[in-house]
């Protein structure tokens, strides 16, 4: 696959010497997207790079596919910044074989051209942790994506401290929002199922509370970390709001703001491991469930603090979201 760049029509802009590049690996997904929204309206230089880019007015588009060390290279060229948020099939065989791969090749490709990372992860690494997990919580993963993700992220920081790249990792929770109703597993079993005057669905104790990220609080927090000097070359939690509903606190609200009965299924996980016969997804995402079993709690306060940043509430959340789905835009 070779490497093609695509001109928007902004050539003096992309081509300005004085912008920084802020180069987004994976574009098109939920947080990229937003992310580059961010930049652009920043009057940032993005520069979206997938396989198949999508166009966007006000941004480079690049064609690359990242499990090939050339063409990273090429891809993050002449770049200030870059994020990392390449989400791959939800198949651990293939994060198995291109996870590695992507993470040799994005640290190489920084080495060389000297571009600062930021590397938009998730919690899997610290596995079933009893009470709020933290930029200090150890990794202890109870699973098999725990265990890439953690092996990954430790090679990440590994040449932080060697100083052969300047990096920090990002840590979102589950996230729900805008966007994200083909990823976002709140907007899928909640915001669609209701909106369609379904039950709403849960996965295995709505009992629990459950921390949700808001997806454009996450991506505005991605661009103040690669606008701060002293951010660098270390673990942040994305804000995510500090108080997190059980769900079914969490149905009730989203209910309430689509005008729909606040009905719901709990998916046992019997019932998991059934659709999983059926539902390679849903195998694949059979390990995961402790997370769901258990009180999930995720703490940004580090961030918060740092940059005096309110994460959105969940009923300002929920009503946002659920305006999405009525607006019939999903």
């Amino acid at each position: 696959m070779q490497t093609l760049v695509i001109d928007t029509g902004l050539s003096l802009l992309q081509n300005s010497k004085n912008m920084p590049v802020h180069t987004i690996l994976g574009a098109g997904g939920v947080i990229a997207d937003s992310l580059a929204a961010d930049l652009i309206s920043n009057n940032e230089k993005p520069r979206l790079v997938s396989r198949l880019p999508r166009e966007k007015q006000g941004a480079e588009l690049i064609a690359a596919d990242i499990t090939y060390l050339s063409q990273t290279i090429q891809a993050i060229k002449d770049s200030s910044i870059v994020y990392l948020c390449i989400g791959l099939k939800y198949d651990f065989a293939v994060w198995r074989k291109q996870w590695p791969r992507i993470m040799n090749n994005v640290i190489t490709a920084c080495g060389q051209t000297g571009a600062r990372l930021i590397f938009f992860d998730n919690v899997y690494m610290y596995g079933k942790v009893d009470g709020p997990m933290t930029e200090e919580t150890p990794y202890n993963p109870c699973s098999k994506k725990g265990d890439l993700r953690a092996r990954i992220a430790t090679q990440l920081m590994s040449e932080v401290r060697k100083g052969n790249i300047t990096a920090s990792i990002a840590r979102a929770a589950d996230f729900y929002g805008p966007g994200a109703n083909k990823t976002g597993v709140a907007n899928m079993l909640v915001f669609a199922n209701l909106s369609k005057n379904k039950k709403a669905q849960w996965l295995v104790n709505a009992g629990v509370k459950h921390s949700f990220t808001f997806t454009t609080d996450a991506a505005r927090a991605l661009y103040v970390l690669a606008k701060d000097e002293n951010s660098w070359n270390q673990v942040w939690h994305l804000p995510t709001a500090s108080n997190p509903l059980t769900g079914k606190e969490f149905i009730t609200l989203a209910a309430e703001a689509l005008g729909a009965e606040p009905n719901c299924t709990v998916l046992s996980k019997w019932m998991l491991r059934l659709a999983g016969l059926f539902n390679k997804t849903i195998a694949e995402s059979y390990e995961m469930l402790y997370q769901s079993e258990f009180n999930y709690l995720f703490d940004s306060s580090k961030f918060e603090k740092a940059y005096n940043f309110r994460p959105v509430s969940y009923p300002e959340g929920i009503a946002t979201t659920a305006k999405e789905y009525k607006s019939g835009k999903v």
